[in-house]
């Protein structure tokens, strides 16, 4: 695996992750920003109401901030995010293409994605036995078969983690969609993919999930069902390092500086809580920028 050092890593590559990592890199930082622009939230969107800018598309938007952040001297880096944690002074993410990338500090800036599945029985059975968090969940079905639903990494990610809890693990995705690195992996794990097969019926009982229906009709039976149908959530990797969320539990926690409840960490965006705005993306992707910079000139000084 390769690695690389930056002093700042943004994780998201909408307008606060954007706009953080042009604020950052004026601060004579080194900038690596983590993310696929298409996926963002406002990459298919109209923007109309956002101040100084002409209504245009959320796709012409995110471009422009692209070729300002390239300008600038941002590196970019088109991978989800798999694994991130913190390693002795500094933070250790992982992308999805094998990559490890450290850095002295983080900018959490990647949105947030609950895509459901809208199939019979998906809302009947949400806590009791349909997940969208296996790290939050997946220790709960020790021992119990469970089947992951998607196609990307995130769905690949789950269903990795998922051995080392469940008796059986199945996969169910119409078209594997990740990079080579994570399809050998699945490839070389006991994770059972039934590809080019969608879920038509989420079965089970008072008890809880019961059983997966797929659309030959083909049945298995499990007692827990993953929706992963995006990329890696910030509130999930949140969770797991121990970042404090707020009184929703829904949404990072963050100060007037970005900052979350572990140092060097930022967050902006939505996954700090509604208004769903542009601006306050924006804004907020401001303030972590420059509060990140200024973080690691200050730990620089230090040292």
């Amino acid at each position: 695996m390769s690695e690389s050092f930056y002093d700042v890593i943004i994780l998201g590559s909408g307008p606060a992750g954007l706009q953080a990592a042009i604020h950052a890199i004026r601060r004579k930082v080194s900038v690596l920003v983590l993310g696929q622009p298409s996926k963002s939230s406002i990459f298919n969107a109209h923007i109309e109401n956002f101040c100084c800018l002409e209504a245009q598309s959320g796709s012409d938007m995110i471009k422009v901030a692209l070729a300002r952040a390239e300008e600038s001297g941002v590196t970019f880096l088109a991978k989800d995010v798999m694994t991130l944690s913190a390693e002795n002074d500094h933070y250790v993410v992982e992308a999805a293409g094998g990559e490890v990338l450290k850095a002295y500090a983080l900018i959490l800036a990647m949105g947030i994605s609950r895509n459901k599945l809208g199939v019979a029985g998906e809302k009947d059975y949400v806590g009791r036995g349909v997940s969208y968090c296996v790290d939050c969940d997946g220790p709960m079905f020790k021992g119990d078969p469970v089947a992951v639903i998607g196609c990307g990494s995130a769905a690949v990610g789950a269903a990795l983690t998922m051995i080392f809890y469940a008796s059986d693990v199945h996969m169910v995705c119409e078209q594997l969609e990740v990079d080579e690195y994570l399809a050998e992996k699945l490839r070389q794990s006991e994770v059972m993919v039934h590809e080019s097969r969608k879920v038509s019926e989420i079965e089970g009982d008072d008890t809880g999930v019961t059983g997966l229906v797929l659309d030959d009709d083909t049945r298995l039976g499990v007692a827990g069902v993953f929706v992963e149908l995006g990329a890696r959530g910030a509130v999930d990797f949140a969770m797991k390092m121990g970042i404090s969320l707020d009184d929703t539990m829904k949404y990072i926690a963050v100060n007037k500086k970005q900052e979350t409840s572990l140092p060097g960490v930022f967050a902006a965006g939505d996954i700090c809580g509604p208004p769903w705005q542009v601006a306050k993306s924006v804004g907020e992707g401001c303030i972590a920028g420059l509060e990140a910079a200024s973080y690691v000139r200050k730990r620089k000084r230090t040292e």
